[in-house]
Order: C-alpha cells, then structure tokens, then sequence
C-alpha cells in the first residue's frame, strides 16, 4: 500500500513539474519560410493597421491555416 502512495505521488510530482510546451516548427522546401504549429504560453498580441500579429522569442508571427508564420513588421 506504501509503495501505490510513493508511485502516485511521484507520478503526480513528475506530471506537475514541467510548465514548457513544445512548439513544432516546420521548415518548407520550397523557400524560407518557417511554420510554428503552436504559439507558447507567453506570447504577445500586437494589432498593426487593424491586423493582428503575435511576438514571442524576439519575432513577429500571423496566424495561417497551417500555424504561425514569421513576418517582418
């Protein structure tokens, strides 16, 4: 009984400990063009001329069907 309460509290500890998401970026072959599939939690949304922008990780990114793009403002 001891070790079902070591084994669910580690595992409880291991699942809480980690607060990073992953991004996946997908870089195309046909130009440079680098597709992030998912924005981290700490991003920014910026509104220039009526468009919307997100900043993270020093650049500026839009939103596409395929995920987010880096675009320069």
């Amino acid at each position: 009984m001891k070790s079902h309460i070591v084994l669910l509290f580690s595992i409880a500890l291991l699942s809480l400990s980690s607060c990073a998401t992953r991004t996946r970026v997908v870089t195309t072959n046909n130009s440079n063009v680098t597709v992030v599939k998912t924005r981290p939690a700490n991003y920014k949304i910026l509104r220039v001329k009526g468009k919307r922008y997100y900043f993270w990780n020093g650049n500026h990114y839009r939103k596409t069907r395929r995920g987010y793009v880096v675009v320069r403002i």
